[in-house]
């Protein structure tokens, strides 16, 4: 049954750059199995570390990305039909239960909370997933971890998670990274120089200062990334600012002058 999650398995170690203790607090937090929820800003290297701890930890990961749509079903799995019947298909949430993997709900709150409901079983001393529709009840395997994430900044009231979901959870804080840590990223992932890396970042720097003032999110790392990408290849720098960091994230034209004028500043 082990082979079923080995295309789950990091073959190669990703890059993650450290901000704090995160790496020790989930090692141990993975220790005692405790589901993990990670908060903070899009692109800011949640689901980068995620993957890094997984490949650190050796085990699979089964990554979910939420949406409005998806049901219990989607998690948990479903009778299918095929040519000799009716056959039970196991969801990614029952499948890393069951093998023992770790399952990353990322943008959790974007799910219906009829949904995430059905984490509450696995996520306190039960560690239990009830399959009603089969008839079954899953006993998580001793290296089954959850792990949610979400950004509170983005998130309205109503999609805010409960408090019977948040306390079932560790949790862990992650935000854009100090100047110096964000260049040496940008720089490491796209093999631009440290100073166009550090001009991308202070412009970064200064666009997250206008969210809720005009933007609804700053500039993330994954953004700059982009960026530097481009300019990796030959993008002249200031087009490929236009096209990664400022066309993406506002229509306002006003918005977009501002933002271009930051650009002009360091390129």
């Amino acid at each position: 049954m082990r082979d079923q999650l080995a295309e789950y398995h990091i073959k190669e170690a990703p890059y993650y750059r450290a901000t704090g203790d995160e790496i020790e607090l989930y090692e141990a937090a993975y220790g005692v199995r405790m589901p993990m929820m990670l908060k903070g800003p899009t692109g800011c290297g949640k689901t980068r570390f995620v993957e890094y701890m997984a490949y650190k930890l050796g085990k699979p990961l089964i990554t979910v990305a939420c949406n409005e749509d998806m049901t219990a079903s989607d998690l948990v799995g479903r009778f299918l039909l095929d040519p000799q019947g009716t056959r039970w298909q196991d969801g990614p949430l029952t499948m890393a239960a069951r093998l023992g993997a770790i399952c990353y709900l990322d943008e959790v709150v974007e799910a219906r909370q009829d949904t995430t409901v059905v984490i509450h079983p696995l996520t306190d001393n039960r560690r239990i997933l009830p399959l009603e529709k089969k008839g079954e009840l899953v006993h998580a395997h001793p290296d089954f971890q959850l792990v949610i994430s979400y950004n509170p900044g983005y998130q309205s009231l109503m999609k805010d998670l409960k408090q019977s979901t948040k306390q079932r959870f560790g949790a862990l804080d992650f935000n854009y990274p100090e100047h110096e840590v964000e260049t040496e990223i940008v720089s490491h992932e796209t093999g631009v120089g440290k100073d166009v890396a550090g001009k991308l970042v202070s412009i970064a720097e200064r666009a997250r200062n206008l969210k809720g003032h005009g933007l609804d999110e700053g500039i993330s790392t994954r953004m700059l990334v982009y960026a530097g990408s481009l300019i990796s290849k030959g993008v002249e720098a200031k087009a490929a600012c236009r096209v990664t960091l400022v066309r993406p994230i506002t229509d306002d034209p006003d918005m977009r002058d501002a933002l271009d004028a930051a650009v002009t500043t360091y390129f």
